[in-house]
Order: structure tokens, then sequence, then C-alpha cells
């Protein structure tokens, strides 16, 4: 396959993967529309994709920014030989909300998929084209051709490029601080406290002998600013000033700041208080949603005091 320029046939290139053992890879891809279509709903949207399909492919989401026209995502995919059959029937019936696999599972095609960078991709972008389309009313391509894709190194190479990536938000402008955006890692690390466990608190550090999460993090805010801060003639940068008040605290968030960046939690929440009043509600709402969803408390701070409701999902 390929495509038409110019008058001449130009064959499609083949894929850089590798699959026979876990492989880290840098996606990009971008819409084919002009300006920035995609609002902050959609962005949420989106964001809500690459949660549901990396829990169902074997996929480790590293790091991700959505930006108004394109996204990147950072993720190590798990080779078919490093998967166990009664992982695959467990992840089909999640997602077939099944409580058994049935005869129609095909078991060796269906962890073949599950393993696939492209069937990963592909389920994210349609779904999102699908929600996209409808929402306002349009047909036609979304996307701009084929997502790229660059198989990373872990260890440095891949620090630098998650700071890369995590950085695009302050180069475009959007932000100050990494963490204030939050449709990127930062800003899902600190705003959720990744509760859901969606990103994995590597950030190719296994060769810096750093296996304290709260050290990890650390060291990684410290270099994503201190890297931030260098004018590369490419976009915004983070300022001197706010480089300085970072290296005063050691690069750590304080409680009072988490509670700041958490704060859109008494916006968009869908019930907040203590556990036992965001229970009741859900108890007393749920009913009347229609919804199945039995969980779903998500702790503002670090103390438990306080919990939201995000969604009650129907």
């Amino acid at each position: 396959m390929g495509k038409w320029v110019g008058g001449n046939f130009m064959p499609r290139i083949a894929r850089f993967l590798r699959e026979d053992e876990p492989t880290i890879y840098h996606v990009i891809s971008r819409t084919a529309l002009d300006g920035l279509p995609f609002k902050d709903t959609d962005k949420e949207y989106l964001l809500g994709l690459i949660k549901k399909w990396s829990k169902i492919f074997f996929v480790d989401v590293l790091g991700f920014a959505i930006m108004g026209n394109h996204f990147h995502l950072v993720v190590r995919m798990y080779p078919e030989n490093e998967v166990s059959d009664d992982e695959v029937k467990k992840r089909y019936m999640k997602l077939y909300d099944l409580k058994h696999p049935g005869p129609e599972l095909e078991l060796e095609k269906f962890k073949k998929k599950l393993c696939s960078l492209s069937w990963y991709v592909k389920e994210i972008k349609q779904g999102f084209s699908r929600y996209f389309n409808k929402k306002y009313a349009r047909r036609g391509t979304l996307w701009s051709e084929r997502f790229k894709s660059l198989i990373v190194e872990d260890g440095l190479t891949l620090v630098n490029l998650l700071a890369y990536v995590d950085l695009n938000p302050v180069r475009a402008g959007i932000v100050k601080r990494p963490e204030e955006y939050r449709w990127s890692s930062p800003g899902y690390h600190i705003q959720s406290g990744n509760r859901d466990d969606l990103l994995s608190v590597d950030f190719g550090m296994r060769e810096w002998n750093e296996f304290d999460k709260g050290e990890i993090v650390r060291k990684y805010r410290e270099f994503v600013y201190e890297t931030g801060a260098i004018d590369t003639g490419k976009g915004a940068v983070i300022s001197e000033e706010i480089v300085k008040e970072e290296r005063k605290k050691n690069f750590r968030l304080k409680k009072v700041e988490l509670f700041r960046y958490r704060c859109r939690y008494f916006t968009d929440a869908g019930v907040l208080g203590t556990k036992k009043f965001v229970q009741e509600v859900f108890d007393e709402v749920k009913g009347l949603l229609g919804s199945k969803d039995e969980r779903r408390f998500v702790a503002l701070l670090g103390d438990g005091k306080i919990y939201s409701l995000k969604k009650l999902r129907t």
C-alpha cells in the first residue's frame, strides 16, 4: 500500500516493530483538520479512550500529552510470548462483559491483537473519530494519514523523550508549569493522583538505580523543570523564577500544592465530601441514572478526609 504524490506512487514505509520482547514506542498522531479543533471535552473523551484500551491491551502507558490538534503516547508493548492464555481470557471477558469466554473466542488471534501497537492505536483513534464526527455532525477523515511511531531505548533516552512530551503544553504557551495541564502525564499524576494506575511510574530511571516512588517522581520533576527552562528556540520556556522556587523545595510538591492542583474536583466532581457521604449520595442516585457502577471514590488529599466521585456512569 502507499499513496500518490505529485503523480508518483510512493510505497508505504514499513513500520518498525519488535514483536519478541517488551518494546517502548513513541506514538504521534495529528488531525487533518485546520487549527485546534480538539476542545477540553474532546481531550477528556480521548483520555477516556486511552484509559479504556490500556486496560485491555498488554501495554504500559509511560506518558502522554493530548493537545488541540494532535496527541503523543509513550507506551511499552508486551509480546505474545510474555502473555498467559488465562490473562487473555480475562481481558476478553472484561471487554465484552462476559462471565465466561465463549467458544467464539479465537485465543491466539485475540492474543496477537492485544499485543499489537497498530491495533491498540487503531481502537483509540477510531473510537474518537466516531465520537468527534457525531458530536460535530461531520463526515470524512479526522486524522492525517496513519500515526507515526518510534522505537525508544529505555533509560536516559526515555527520560529525555518523556520530558519532551510532558513539556508540550509549556512550549505551546498554554501553561507555565507542566502539572497545570490536566491532559498530560504530569497533570494526570498530580491532579488525579494516578488513582487508577493508568501511568507507570517508571520514567526510564531503572538505569539510575532508583526504586523509591516518591524519589523517582522528585528526580523526574527536577529533570523536566531544568530541561523546560532551556530555550531551544521552539516555543515558550519555564521561567527562571519558577525553577528557582522548585529548587528551594528540592522539586517536591507540598500538600497545599497538591490541593491546589486537585481543586478542579470541587467543580467537576459528581459528589464531594467524606467517603460515607459520597457513598450515601451515590446509593441514592445511581438507580435514577441506571448506573451499574459500584465504586469510585477518589481521595482529594493524602490524608483521605475529602473524597469525590468523578463520574456517575450509566
